[in-house]
């Protein structure tokens, strides 16, 4: 997250993606005190023990992602911060990673995206909404007039 804050602060990217997990790694996160692998914590199997050491990794990736928009948001960036002039989506590809369940997918969008996006609020999708909405609603809030991709039916109102 220290090299994106900084590729963005010296202007030498726009877009970057950055995978914080790869779903099937066996890493282990020694200085949570967990030593058991990832992916086997995410087939917790609904045992408690496992339920809770998978809360404690994802809490401390959710924490490294807030550190970096902390970040974005202390760098001034003309009339307002990186954060402000910025547009981050930050997520899973598991809702339910034991059973492999990829519905309702967990994500957040971050930033003011140049003054596009409407932050401070949580957007409550109808049932089954296809996810290249959200991905057609990013690059309309990145200025890009795309009216369609993939499966999409249109754009996210009021975000």
């Amino acid at each position: 997250y220290d090299l994106l804050a900084l590729a963005y602060q010296a202007d030498l990217t726009r877009v970057a993606t950055y995978i914080t997990v790869a779903e099937g790694t066996n890493r282990t996160y020694p200085f949570l005190n967990i030593s058991d692998g990832f992916h086997p914590v995410s087939h917790h199997a609904d045992l408690m023990e496992r339920i809770l050491k998978l809360v404690q990794i994802q809490k401390w990736h959710v924490q490294q992602f807030a550190n970096f928009i902390k970040k974005m948001a202390d760098t001034p960036d003309g009339q307002g911060s990186l954060l402000d002039h910025s547009l981050f989506m930050y997520g899973s590809n598991m809702s339910n990673s034991d059973r492999h369940n990829n519905y309702p997918l967990p994500v957040m969008l971050a930033g003011g995206a140049n003054g596009a996006l409407k932050g401070g609020q949580h957007v409550n999708l109808p049932e089954y909404t296809t996810f290249s909405n959200l991905h057609l609603t990013v690059l309309n809030k990145a200025g890009l007039d795309v009216q369609s991709i993939g499966d999409s039916t249109g754009v996210i109102a009021g975000v």
